[in-house]
């Protein structure tokens, strides 16, 4: 007897909207979604274009080199300016990597102790304890820095001034350390400021481990710590790279802690972490009187711009970071 052949099966067209054809929810959903991705590359395309069309005319009358001039900031004679960025860019680069430097390691201990040691009655409330630190506001930290910090890192500061002056960066001046107000006590400030940035984005990684990597690594005999160094960090590298990166750009971007702290003192920046100095934002900050006449104005929004393009460079290279880490713990 001869069976029947099997019927053809029928043929599936998969869509990938889910069904047949999209529903005028999806498509709407569709259009806000890439209207607002559209939105927010318009908006920084027209800062990036107004930032640039009121620098030119102050460009245009500035004697010196924009990019490597880092003499005295003169705009009064609007005829005759000079002004440029290169001090700028060194104080700015070094006080937030400083403070970078100093926040992530702590970060690293506080996303491990909260996700992995502490137990859970413990850790929530730690976790929020460390998320405030992000809602006091600068001007407080800056006070907080200037008049009760900066005191009690005096005899730190002659110590390390001391035993460590014959390197340039402890390399001070006895008035300047007494004062207080350097990039020593700026850059501990931010890096309190930007700890919990830092340390809620990598306790977020970590505690996306997969369960059963950890579970699997101590079945094999594992130690807590051989966990966190197998499982935990290569997992949660990604993240960490991103939450130190995302603290540098708030690093890069801090006025009004940075402004009360370093305005007391006037001693040039010399590579020194006792020396003293103005950010971009700081700069920008002390000198709103002077926004009245269109072509000081454009001094200060020239530098406006270059701190645009620099943050624009950090995301960049936190990005391939990101990305070049995500690809190797793959």
């Amino acid at each position: 007897m001869v069976k029947a052949p099997f019927p053809e099966p029928p043929v599936i067209y998969i869509n990938p909207w889910g069904s047949a054809k999209p529903g005028l929810g999806d498509r709407m959903f569709r259009w806000l979604s890439q209207g607002a991705g559209t939105l927010i590359i318009a908006l920084i395309a027209a800062i990036g274009v107004f930032l640039l069309w009121r620098a030119i005319p102050a460009l245009e009358r500035n004697k010196e080199n924009f990019l490597t001039y880092g003499g005295h900031w003169v705009t009064a004679d609007t005829s005759a300016m000079h002004f440029g960025i290169l001090d700028l860019v060194k104080v700015t680069v070094f006080v937030s990597l400083f403070a970078l430097l100093l926040a992530m390691p702590v970060a690293l201990g506080v996303a491990l102790f909260l996700t992995q040691y502490a137990p859970r009655r413990v850790a929530g409330p730690l976790a929020y304890l460390v998320d405030l630190l992000a809602a006091v506001p600068s001007i407080i930290y800056g006070v907080w820095g200037l008049q009760v910090l900066a005191p009690q890192l005096q005899p730190v500061a002659n110590w390390l001034s001391d035993a460590l002056g014959w390197c340039f960066l402890f390399a001070s001046d006895p008035a300047t350390v007494a004062d207080g107000g350097t990039i020593f006590t700026g850059g501990i400030v931010l890096a309190v400021m930007i700890l919990p940035i830092i340390t809620a984005v990598t306790r977020e990684v970590f505690a996306q481990t997969p369960q059963g990597q950890i579970e699997a690594a101590l079945a094999l005999g594992a130690t807590r710590w051989e966990v966190v160094k197998t499982t935990v960090l290569p997992f949660g590298r990604s993240g960490y790279v991103s939450g130190a990166m995302l603290g540098l750009g708030r690093a890069l971007g801090e006025t009004v802690a940075l402004l009360i702290i370093l305005r007391g003192t006037q001693q040039a920046f010399n590579w020194s972490l006792f020396s003293g100095g103005s950010t971009f934002a700081t700069k920008i900050a002390s000198a709103a009187s002077d926004f009245d006449d269109q072509y000081q104005a454009g001094a200060y929004l020239a530098a406006g711009l270059m701190l645009f393009l620099l943050t624009f460079l950090v995301n960049a290279v936190a990005r391939r970071a990101v990305t070049g880490a995500g690809r190797a713990h793959r």
